[in-house]
């Protein structure tokens, strides 16, 4: 056999090694699937087990005499859901509301809701181990409602707290 021949069985060889080699599969519970959006220059990331879709902004109706972070209420496909502002929630610069704002829909503990996103970047999966408690930075409300922080600074948010908070809640005070 030539030396051509025989480099060429063993790249042959090597490679079936490679291909042949079984692939780590992550432990259950370990990955997160989130849906990575930008609120005020920041990245945020929600489990996507609580999305039920995104949609563009669009037809929003105010509602006097709610509180700052809720924006109003928009019909999506004959339901009337409520869109919530998380940056008026969490006390972030506000930027003002244009039609390139995207709305996700979300649902979890008996409410239906919309969040307002800057931009929706997209869904990736993250490994849990990734996630640091907190940064020193982030204090306020924003610290209540984290499940933890990425190296490259993605806040992932504990939407079971946000959606549980009796803040969120607009009760009738009207006497009967």
């Amino acid at each position: 056999m030539s030396a051509k021949a025989i480099d060429t069985q063993q790249l042959l060889q090597a490679r079936a090694r490679a291909l042949a080699r079984v692939p780590e599969v992550p432990q259950p519970g370990v990955m997160l699937d989130l849906l990575e959006f930008r609120l005020a220059q920041e990245r945020y990331a929600i489990p996507t087990g609580f999305v039920q879709e995104v949609q563009p902004l669009r037809e929003l109706t105010p509602l006097p005499g709610t509180p700052a972070f809720m924006l109003g209420v928009v019909n999506l496909r004959g339901r009337i859901l409520p869109v919530f502002d998380l940056r008026r929630f969490f006390d972030l610069p506000e930027q003002g509301i244009t039609d390139l704002h995207r709305i996700i829909f979300v649902r979890g503990h008996g409410l239906e809701l919309g969040l307002l996103a800057d931009v929706v970047v997209g869904v990736h999966e993250l490994n849990v181990h990734r996630l640091q408690p907190s940064l020193p930075t982030l204090t306020g409300i924003r610290a209540d409602y984290l499940k933890g922080v990425t190296d490259e600074r993605l806040i992932v948010l504990d939407l079971d707290r946000v959606l549980s908070d009796p803040k969120i809640l607009i009760h009738d005070k009207t006497d009967a």
